[in-house]
């Protein structure tokens, strides 16, 4: 078993995970002022939940996309479980011809995604991310990463309009059932979640034609089991999408 982290901008996902199944996945949250003693604590108390001895990993990966928090992750790592963490990033074996300008600046949670999509999925293939933000990131029917967009994500869109108007206010990400709705709270929900979904199949559409032919769709990240279900393409969630990647990489890398 590895243990594989995921580092995002809201949540860390943290995951034990082999061949044969995974074992424990769990979120914390990101936090830039905590030190690595902090996490470290976090870290032992979810092995301890899920009753994994250090002795039981094998190695460690992780993917980051808030680098200051980097040294502090793998430092937490190393002192609970005595391993060095590697680092997705440049220069890591990924089994797949990244075809964008300038590749290094790819998003090492992307790169993760589509390494698992690849593996797990038939071709060509359009991943959905959803998280702070939304991406939507397409591999061609050779398995080559082609390109993607970047959209701002749910909670984002949500906390923008409630907190730059006066008279709107929070609400739970419910889906009110209908477009047309009869009240504020609902006709917030409509526009946030039908919104969303109507985004993700124009861009689905979208890519698809560039393509040049339809795709297998999947998704990931906290968010998608919301949005999916409205849309008008069939799409597969995948919550395990991520430390799939991990592992993949975390072998090819060893």
């Amino acid at each position: 078993m590895i243990l594989a982290i995921d580092m995002g901008n809201s949540n860390i996902v943290i995951g034990g995970i082999d061949e044969a199944s995974t074992h424990f996945m769990e979120r914390i949250t990101t936090d830039t002022r905590k030190t690595d003693l902090e996490y470290a604590v976090s870290l032992k108390s979810i092995l301890d939940l899920h009753h994994i001895a250090a002795e039981e990993l094998e190695g460690a990966i992780l993917s980051s996309v808030v680098p200051p928090l980097n040294a502090v992750i793998t430092e937490a790592v190393r002192k609970v479980t005595g391993l060095s963490c590697k680092l997705v990033g440049a220069g890591m074996k990924t089994g797949m011809n990244i075809r964008m300008d300038d590749p290094k600046h790819i998003g090492s949670d992307l790169i993760v995604d589509s390494v698992a999509a690849k593996a797990n999925y038939p071709l060509p293939i359009i991943v959905i991310d959803m998280g702070t933000a939304t991406s939507i990131t397409a591999l061609d029917q050779n398995g080559d990463y082609v390109g993607g967009i970047i959209h701002p994500g749910l909670r984002v869109s949500l906390n923008t309009l409630s907190g730059s108007t006066a008279q709107l206010p929070s609400i739970d990400l419910e889906s009110p059932g209908r477009a047309l709705a009869k009240n504020t709270i609902e006709a917030m929900q409509s526009g946030i979640l039908y919104g969303t979904a109507g985004m993700l199949d124009g861009i689905i559409a979208r890519m698809e034609a560039e393509l040049g032919s339809k795709a297998t769709i999947v998704a990931t990240g906290g968010l998608a089991r919301f949005v999916t279900p409205l849309c008008a393409h069939r799409i597969e969630i995948d919550d395990l999408l991520l430390l799939k990647g991990l592992l993949i990489l975390y072998r090819k890398n060893s």
